[in-house]
């Protein structure tokens, strides 16, 4: 039973939006879409752009959001909201990008350097990497231009 005390469809996947809280929501969003190869949807009915839209706002709401998509439809949507504090602690969830995915060894640390150091042209800052161990594979520790941690593996 839900909460509302109806009987949820079991086994029906949900699409879920994963949401940043930041400073510059489109900065951020527009870092994500070079990492994972997400685009910006369009902007709303009747509007040209999504600047057109932002200047349609009251000033204390403009660049206060951004999202961007994967073009597939496959992956989750990821929503960008300007927050008014900074970050300060180690987050407790982070997005794993899999570039190295059945690769093991040297193939698969070969693979994780070279994403990373596209990942830093972008502003992306390296924290460490994590060897393998005999039970996770090797895995680059990262964070995105505002200092949001992922990790490349």
């Amino acid at each position: 039973m839900t909460a509302t005390g109806q009987v949820g469809q079991v086994g029906q996947v949900k699409k879920v939006q994963v949401t940043f809280d930041c400073a510059d929501p489109e900065r951020v969003a527009r870092f994500w879409c070079e990492v994972l190869g997400y685009v910006v949807p369009p902007p709303p009915p009747g509007f040209d752009s999504w600047g057109d839209f932002d200047r349609s706002l009251p000033p204390e709401r403009q660049g206060s959001a951004f999202a961007c998509e994967d073009p597939t439809g496959t992956g989750p949507r990821l929503f960008f909201q300007r927050v008014p504090e900074g970050k300060v602690v180690k987050n407790r969830v982070h997005l794993d990008v899999r570039v190295g995915r059945g690769l093991v060894g040297q193939e698969r640390l070969d693979v994780l350097e070279a994403e990373g150091a596209r990942l830093e042209a972008l502003g992306a800052t390296r924290v460490r990497l994590l060897t393998a161990d005999g039970f996770n594979e090797s895995c680059l520790v990262m964070q995105d231009v505002e200092g949001n941690e992922f990790c490349l593996d």
